[in-house]
């Protein structure tokens, strides 16, 4: 089975919440840490990964909201 990277992120809570809300939606996922343990809260890089076909749905769920402009009518 292979998996790719979806997104990195200096905090491994950010990454754990990203997860949780992949897991909500029934779409596997893993962390791997790609630094050293975290240091006085700096924190370390972790990798998002996911299943190829579940790439798209993933990412739509974990983009952030685009807010639309408000007119000035």
């Amino acid at each position: 089975m292979s998996w790719i990277t979806l997104t990195t992120t200096s905090f491994r809570w950010e990454a754990e919440l990203m997860q949780q809300i992949l897991a909500a939606h029934q779409i596997p996922a893993r962390i791997v840490d790609l630094g050293v343990a975290s240091y006085l809260g700096a924190g370390s890089a972790t990798a998002l990964q996911v299943l190829p076909e579940d790439r798209p749905t993933a990412s739509l769920l974990i983009s952030p909201i685009e807010e639309e402009p408000e007119s000035n009518s």
